[in-house]
C-alpha cells in the first residue's frame, strides 16, 4: 500500500492558488496564510519536482512551460478533493440521497438537465453528481456502482442485470458540408454515399451506433468508406464542417451544426435510439425508482417499454 503524501498535496494547493491568482501576495491572502511560508513551500515543490513552475518578473508570476503542463492534473485533483470533501461532509449529516449520473453529451444538453430539476423539486435533500460518459463505459460503471443511472445510445442487447428504457428517437440523416454537390437534394439515397468519405463515431465509443451505420450501408451493398472515427456526434458534425468528409447523424444534430454545414434526411426511414436510460436492478435505489418513473412520464417515447434482463 502507497503512503500518502500529504506535503505534496498541501504544496499543490499552493500551486494552484499562485498560478490563479498569478501573484504570491494575493495566493497567500487566498490561503489564509503570509507569503514568506508559501514562497518557501513553492520553492521545496519546485525543488522536489525539479521543475521550475513559475517565471517571475515585476509585472508578476506566470506559469512556466513546466508549470502549465501539469495544471490541469492539478487543477482535476482539486476538483476531485472538492468533491470528495461535498461528499463525505453531508453522509455526516446524514444525508444518504445520492445519485451518480453518466450520459453521453446529446443527454447533458436536455433530457438530464430536466430530470435534476425534478430531482431538485421532489429531493431536496439528493445530492446529484453528473459526468460525461461514452455509451460503451456505461454497463460496467452500472454493474461496479459507480454509477446509478446511465443515459446512453443504444440499440440491441443489454447486461443481464440491467435494465435500459428507450428515451429518445431519431431518423438517421446526413451531414455534409453546404458547398457539397449532395447538400442541394431534399433526400439522399444511402446508396450515394457509397464513395464518400465518412465520419464516423468510433466502434469503441459506441458499438451499437457505429455498427446501425456500417450494417445499414451493407444492406444497400457497399461497405462505408470511413476515413476518421471520433467520439460524439458534436465531433461528426465539426469534422465535417472542416470539410473532413460527410458524416450519417441523428436528423437533430442539425441543431448542432453550424452555418457551414447542411443536415439532410436520408431516403430511407432507418430509426435510431439517441438516449436511453439504463440502470441496475439489483442494486435498489429509492432516488433511481423516482427518477425513471419521471422519465416515462415526460419522454417522448413515454408509450415505450423497458427492455430488462435480471
Amino acid at each position: 500500500m502507497s503512503t500518502i503524501n500529504f506535503r505534496l498535496m498541501k504544496q499543490l494547493w499552493m500551486f494552484l492558488a499562485v498560478a490563479e491568482e498569478e501573484h504570491f501576495g494575493r495566493a497567500a491572502k487566498r490561503l489564509g496564510m503570509s507569503q514568506p511560508p508559501l514562497t518557501e513551500q513553492i520553492k521545496i515543490l519546485e525543488s522536489s519536482l525539479k521543475l521550475k513552475l513559475f517565471d517571475r518578473s515585476r509585472r508578476g508570476t506566470k506559469l512556466s512551460a513546466a508549470g502549465k503542463a501539469i495544471y490541469p492534473e492539478v487543477r482535476k485533483f482539486a476538483d476531485y478533493m472538492a468533491s470528495l470533501e461535498r461528499v463525505v461532509y453531508e453522509v455526516a449529516q446524514g444525508q444518504s440521497g445520492f445519485l451518480h449520473i453518466g450520459a453521453v453529451s446529446t443527454a447533458m444538453l436536455d433530457i438530464v438537465p430536466r430530470m435534476l430539476d425534478f430531482i431538485k423539486q421532489d429531493f431536496p435533500e439528493a445530492t446529484p453528481f453528473v459526468r460525461e460518459i461514452d455509451s460503451v463505459e456505461a454497463a460496467a460503471d452500472l454493474v461496479s456502482g459507480k454509477l446509478d443511472m446511465a443515459f446512453i445510445r443504444w440499440q440491441g442487447e443489454v447486461n443481464e442485470g440491467i435494465a435500459i428504457k428507450p428515451l429518445v428517437e431519431d431518423s438517421l440523416a446526413v451531414a455534409l458540408p453546404k458547398e457539397h454537390p449532395l447538400s442541394l437534394r431534399s433526400t439522399i439515397a444511402i446508396t450515394d454515399l457509397a464513395d464518400q468519405p465518412i465520419i464516423a463515431t468510433s466502434r469503441s465509443v459506441s458499438p451499437a451506433y457505429f455498427d446501425l451505420i456500417t450494417s445499414s450501408c451493407n444492406a444497400h451493398g457497399f461497405s462505408p468508406r470511413i476515413l476518421h472515427e471520433v467520439r460524439s456526434i458534436t465531433a461528426q458534425i465539426a469534422y465535417v464542417s472542416c470539410g473532413q468528409g460527410i458524416s450519417i447523424v441523428p436528423a437533430s444534430a442539425k441543431k448542432l451544426s453550424p452555418e457551414n454545414v447542411v443536415v439532410v434526411p436520408l431516403d430511407e426511414t432507418i430509426r435510431i435510439t439517441t438516449v436511453a436510460v439504463a440502470w441496475n436492478t439489483t442494486n435498489p435505489n429509492a432516488l433511481v425508482e423516482a427518477a425513471v418513473e419521471w422519465l416515462t412520464n415526460h419522454s417522448p417515447l413515454s408509450d415505450s417499454i423497458s427492455v430488462s434482463l435480471t
